[in-house]
């Protein structure tokens, strides 16, 4: 696989519009390829939604999703640029999708990795900075092996980097970009709340074989 350059990127981002770490996945799945990752970047939609970047946002839907059996309900909120984009089905269908995806992930917390407060960040390095395996390694190579899992790690927990429960080749990121490439207007994920019945709620343990013995011992 050819080496990705940062002018590589620069110049494909240059061309395209598209954001730096888009850039950068198009060149490493087009072995650095500009005129390939180019195309790879229309074919995702994402493209247009680069240059749709920082149009501002105010419009948009809040919608509910209640898993079967109403123990898992979701509220999300996404944002587009125009009332007239919020109205149109394509961009209600993604919302909805959104919430199903957030419904499916128990163990996403925020929207992007921008989100994620910086002491969390800190705790989750601390974390791994501690594990026995990396013991005995110098200093450099114990802050690669660190930096990798924590910025798999931090994915694990963000909304827009897990694979779309429908399509599982590609991210809920490039799901929402496809989008803002059909309706030609920014289109942003802005929170979401996950609520699941019965959580955080200490419930009483019974022991069930003490009270039958218990039963038949009157």
């Amino acid at each position: 696989m050819a080496e990705i350059s940062a002018k590589m990127v620069g110049e494909l981002r240059q061309k395209t519009g598209a954001g730096m770490m888009d850039c950068k996945k198009a060149l490493k799945e087009n072995d650095g390829d500009l005129e390939k990752a180019s195309e790879w970047l229309r074919q995702k939609g994402i493209t247009s939604a680069g240059k749709k970047e920082g149009k501002v946002t105010a419009e948009g839907l809040v919608d509910s999703y209640i898993h079967t059996g109403g123990r898992i309900g979701v509220l999300v909120e996404v944002n587009c640029q125009t009332d007239f984009v919020a109205r149109n089905e394509a961009f209600q269908q993604l919302v909805r999708n959104v919430a199903m995806q957030v419904a499916a992930c128990p163990n996403v917390e925020y929207v992007k990795v921008s989100d994620i407060p910086e002491e969390i960040v800190a705790k989750e390095k601390a974390i791994e900075m501690g594990k026995d395996d990396l013991s005995g390694k110098k200093e450099d190579l114990k802050e690669k092996i660190v930096q990798g899992r924590i910025d798999k790690r931090l994915k694990e927990m963000c909304l827009l980097d897990q694979p779309y429960i429908r399509d599982q080749n590609i991210t809920v990121d490039e799901l929402v970009k496809q989008t803002v490439a059909q309706l030609g207007e920014n289109i942003q994920v802005r929170r979401f709340v996950r609520f699941v019945l019965g959580e955080g709620i200490e419930k009483e343990e019974t022991d069930f074989a003490a009270e039958v013995a218990a039963q038949m011992g009157k």
